[in-house]
């Protein structure tokens, strides 16, 4: 069976994050989370990915080959970036008469997409609270009625998870797509299509399905799937360091003497984690990290080669690759109102449905000591941060902050 996967934007709601790596390469629980979704999809019995690529394919592409986890890998470039149906019919060379199609951004598990597999022609709905952000789907007897994209008054609260059991049927009224009214050939429109002309699309409920919007959205997606791991330790672990509950420790770290470390916690390779440091539930720390004297991290995810040496706080935040913390650095993560966190996305605010949420910091960002990251920061890429800062709002990449 073969699955095609979409992979080629950019993830512009995800800045900083995506300045360097597009969203599909951003890591969750130490893999990205386009490794999370291929693994699943081997697993569901999956033999051939079809990825279609674009923005920095490059990092893709070294990833995962031409062969991961037994299934073939295959590329399609797409080259402009102008809706699921083009992206699609980019890949109508390479497909078979059934296949699956897919985001590469969400998450599903393999068990939630063999039961997509049982059913000729399925659509994947899922039930939230928040219909009116998604696309809407009315089901009739079992089957796919109608999809609405995010109307103002939801008729009902099953949304369209974006993951499709297509024949080759399908390319007909892909073809006859036109652009909607955000300029893109959207795939639910030769759905809709293909309904009215009698094809019947099985409506199948899931359950375990990780949708990635947003930035913080990834500390969710990170603590659900933290929450399946077991105790493995690989590295070194001193007398006098304390590891509790499931923690995975990778081979050539070491974890010093004081160290605290509470499970569900992942720390990758040749990591340098202690001494006297305190690191809490949901946290993924990559590979060549170091976590130092007197350092707390809670519920964070801090991306490979990256540092918080000494004296630092780092609180429901996300830390791209290659970043050093100054000693003394803080991020704090909780207003001191307590009111739910607003964040600048894309020259708008946004609220994250969080009471506790720090920084989102870019790569290759250094900051000098005692320097004071407000919550809800959202820092660019190559930014320099002097000593004694206070950084607070948006910071445009490759910037200098005194």
């Amino acid at each position: 069976m073969q699955a095609v996967v979409l992979a080629a934007g950019e993830g512009t709601r995800m800045r900083p994050l995506t300045y360097t790596k597009p969203k599909v390469m951003l890591p969750v629980a130490n893999k990205p989370i386009l490794h999370h979704t291929i693994e699943n999809l081997v697993n569901a019995g999956i033999d051939e990915v079809v990825l279609v690529v674009g923005y920095r394919e490059e990092t893709i592409r070294e990833y995962f080959g031409e062969r991961f986890k037994g299934a073939r890998i295959r590329y399609v470039r797409q080259a402009k970036q102008l809706g699921t149906a083009h992206a699609l019919l980019s890949a109508e060379h390479l497909l078979e008469e059934r296949f699956l199609m897919l985001n590469g951004d969400t998450i599903v598990f393999a068990d939630e997409i063999k039961k997509l597999l049982d059913h000729d022609l399925a659509i994947a709905v899922k039930k939230v609270e928040n219909p009116e952000n998604y696309g809407v789907v009315e089901v009739e007897e079992g089957f796919v009625k109608k999809i609405i994209e995010k109307p103002d008054v939801p008729p009902t609260n099953l949304i369209n998870a974006g993951i499709y059991v297509f024949t080759d049927e399908i390319l007909k009224f892909v073809r006859e797509t036109k652009l909607s009214v955000r300029g893109e050939y959207e795939i639910t429109d030769p759905i809709t299509a293909a309904v009215k002309r009698g094809l019947k699309f099985k409506a199948v409920e899931i359950e375990k399905w990780i949708d990635v919007g947003y930035p913080w959205d990834l500390l969710e997606a990170n603590k659900i799937l933290l929450s399946g791991i077991e105790r493995r330790i690989e590295g070194e672990v001193e007398e006098g360091a304390v590891i509790k509950g499931n923690v995975v420790i990778g081979e050539g770290s070491v974890v010093m003497s004081g160290a605290y470390i509470v499970g569900p916690t992942i720390i990758g390779k040749n990591c340098k984690i202690g001494p006297n440091c305190y690191i809490r539930p949901y946290t993924s720390i990559g590979d060549n990290c170091h976590v130092g004297n007197a350092v707390e991290v809670k519920n964070s995810i801090i991306m490979r080669n990256s540092n918080a040496p000494h004296h630092n706080y780092v609180g429901d935040s996300i830390i791209g690759e290659n970043c050093n913390l100054g000693a003394g650095t803080k991020i704090a993560n909780l207003r001191l109102d307590e009111r739910e966190i607003s964040v600048a996305v894309k020259g708008k605010v946004v609220k994250t449905g969080r009471k506790k949420f720090g920084a989102v910091i870019g790569d290759n960002v250094k900051t000098g000591i005692n320097v004071s990251i407000n919550v809800g920061s959202m820092i660019g890429n190559n930014v320099f941060i002097a000593p004694g800062a206070v950084v607070d709002g948006y910071v445009e990449p490759n910037s200098v902050i005194f």
